[in-house]
């Protein structure tokens, strides 16, 4: 009876082994994109559009420009809590003009002989 189900019970096994694996593995992947390396320039606020923070494997934020390049700078530099104030605050909106706009003169009527 036990060798008719041996099959089964191996089976069965390999499967609960595959998916513990995938399991460990699949939470020991690290985000898409992390820092490692910190720049040591200052960016242009104006060319900024979010920020990511991290952590690890080192403490840092994640600048994102407007062209998506990536770049990652020390957190605690004051330029970088400027930049994140700036960022959260949202886009700028532009006040709208309140002229008021001027009608063409009308053209003067031909003078006839």
């Amino acid at each position: 009876l036990l060798f008719q189900k041996w099959p089964l019970l191996l089976v069965a096994w390999v499967f609960g082994c595959f998916h513990d694996f995938l399991g460990s593995v699949a939470s020991q992947i690290a985000p898409k994109s992390s820092c490692v390396d910190l720049s040591t320039q200052q960016l242009d606020i104006r060319r900024l559009v979010k920020y990511e923070t991290q952590h690890i494997p080192v403490k840092a934020v994640m600048f994102i420009t407007k062209r998506g390049i990536k770049i990652c700078v020390q957190p605690d530099l004051k330029w970088v809590q400027d930049a994140i104030k700036f960022l959260d605050k949202g886009p700028v909106r532009r006040r709208p003009n309140n002229k008021p706009v001027s009608k063409p003169k009308p053209k003067p009527k031909p003078r006839g002989n």
